[in-house]
């Protein structure tokens, strides 16, 4: 890794500073460093840093001012990059909105965050000719697909340079929508003060370093290692779209770092047929989380994959967050580990009091990251804090979890996915856990349906491994036979693979909406 000159160190060990306040020192201490590879095409820091000045200038010539929002939807590039921190450069928060929703959720976000531009690509242009009529901001089209006036055409001439603006720490750095998984998306807005203590906190980039990215732009979970990343002077490699095959012919041919990866993504990358054979002897980390990731397929990640593996446990509106250095902990793997320095993390009971060592409960943590609240809804922000006796803030996560000894934490599941049978709680981990111990399974999902007799009864939903053979009452009868009888499985289907979010989480809700409307009882 290079030196880091005085200037750079000074900024980065202020209590408070910018994302692209870090990033232009950067961009003029090493201007001839790659800043981004996207497919093939490189851009330098000083190249990107005077595009992202160009944008900013844009934006304000068109009005833009501080605490505006600018919204993009399109997928990972150059142009997308120079938006993003171009945005920020005018005082205005970055919308980030992804381009699986559906077109009458893009329109509502876009009209919810109040942005004064979208800035979209070809096939998100196509997606929203339906709902026109519902979007007032000003589109500027990042590709020749797309509605809107043209990226080049819209930017000032080289050289063009913003009015600084001076930023506030409790100013929205961004607003991400959550993933509508729980019904409709909600805006999360994030601060300067909490995304820098993301940026400032992460160890071990610097110039040098190659960061891989492969997951949405939009994504908190990308936008952990991303900013860090380009704000302590690393190339990123952008891929615009998930292969596992093209994520390992980059890392190889590029040297990479560091990488972070969703949990699907993991196992599409190991079962690549030839995995063994790539050259991944420059990773130095790679980082994990936005969805369950099973102790088996941690343990074959540091069996294979050079270099050591954290997972962090935490959700886009903050609170506390989790981390398990798993190479580090190998006894540890069925955990998502301990609170980070500075975090809080308390298990709750029903009554909304501190639940004892080993009891299940809701997690609720706070921290300095922590999101301001939901976008135009205050009610639903509410509902997201706790306040323990002594007033302190937290938010509930949903999740279900107990403490151990050592304090690291184990997920049992979602809250509002817990099913009750008859009287009982029964976790569906418990019962997807027996359903993967098969060796015919390679995932699973359990579900509660309605039942007259029992008030709800669990469905479960499997894929199977490359060529195992089992049907759905053989693995019925076999996930029963380790479960106690409150537990037992109604019955369990087969599927070719299980509805998941664009950052792979599992859309338990499909499967419920699916069970509907075959009447199950």
């Amino acid at each position: 890794m290079t030196d880091i000159p005085a200037e750079i160190a000074s900024c980065q060990a202020q209590e408070f500073g910018t994302f692209e306040r870090l990033f232009a020192l950067h961009a003029k201490a090493f201007p001839d460093a790659c800043a981004l590879n996207c497919e093939g095409e490189e851009i330098s820091y000083s190249a990107l840093d005077a595009l992202a000045d160009r944008v900013a200038a844009s934006l304000q010539r068109d009005g833009v001012e501080g605490r505006d929002v600018v919204a993009i939807c399109a997928s990972s590039s150059i142009a997308y990059v120079a938006v993003f921190i171009g945005t920020l450069r005018a005082g205005a928060a970055i919308s980030p909105l992804s381009p699986a929703s559906t077109p009458d959720q893009l329109a509502a976000m876009v009209s919810d965050s109040g942005a004064t531009h979208l800035f979209a690509d070809g096939s998100v242009s196509r997606d929203l000719a339906g709902v026109e009529d519902g979007i007032t901001a000003k589109r500027v089209a990042l590709d020749d697909g797309a509605r809107g006036a043209g990226f080049a055409d819209w930017l000032l001439a080289d050289g063009a340079a913003p009015t600084p603006v001076p930023i506030e720490p409790r100013w929205a750095f961004n607003i991400i929508y959550s993933s509508g998984t729980t019904g409709t998306p909600k805006g999360i807005v994030q601060s300067h003060e909490m995304r820098w203590n993301h940026v400032g906190r992460l160890g071990g980039y610097g110039p040098g370093s190659i960061t891989m990215i492969s997951t949405g732009l939009y994504s908190n979970t990308t936008l952990v290692v991303f900013l860090p990343a380009l704000a302590t002077g690393g190339t990123v490699v952008l891929m615009p779209k998930f292969d596992a095959r093209r994520f390992l012919e980059l890392s190889e041919q590029h040297r990479a770092n560091y990488a972070m990866l969703v949990p699907v993504q993991y196992r599409r990358i190991l079962d690549v047929p030839d995995f063994d054979r790539y050259d991944l002897s420059s990773y130095i980390m790679k980082f994990c989380t936005s969805a369950p990731f099973s102790a088996a397929l941690k343990a074959e990640v540091l069996a294979r994959w050079p270099g050591g593996l954290i997972e962090w446990y935490g959700m886009t509106e903050g609170g506390g967050s989790c981390q398990l250095i798993a190479h580090e902990h190998p006894d540890k793997l069925h955990t998502v580990g301990q609170p980070l320095p500075g975090h809080e993390i308390r298990v709750i009971d029903a009554d909304g009091k501190f639940a004892a060592p080993g009891e299940v409960g809701e997690v609720v943590g706070r921290s300095g990251a922590m999101m301001n609240g939901y976008h135009n809804k205050p009610d639903k922000t509410a509902e997201a804090e706790w306040y323990s006796p002594e007033g302190d803030r937290y938010i509930r996560t949903g999740d279900l979890a107990s403490v151990d000894e050592d304090g690291f934490f184990t997920l049992i599941g979602r809250k509002k996915d817990m099913i009750i049978s008859g009287g009982f709680n029964i976790y569906p981990v418990d019962l997807e856990a027996a359903l993967v111990a098969h060796d015919a399974v390679r995932e699973a999902a359990v579900i509660g349906v309605p039942s007259r007799d029992w008030g709800e009864t669990p469905v479960g939903f499997v894929t199977l491994v490359p060529g195992g053979q089992a049907h759905g009452d053989m693995l019925r009868d076999f996930a029963n036979a380790r479960l106690g009888k409150t537990q037992r499985l109604s019955e369990v289907r087969v599927v070719d693979a299980l509805p998941r979010s664009a950052i792979g989480k599992i859309l338990k809700r499909e499967l419920q909406d699916l069970m509907a409307s075959e009447g199950a009882a």
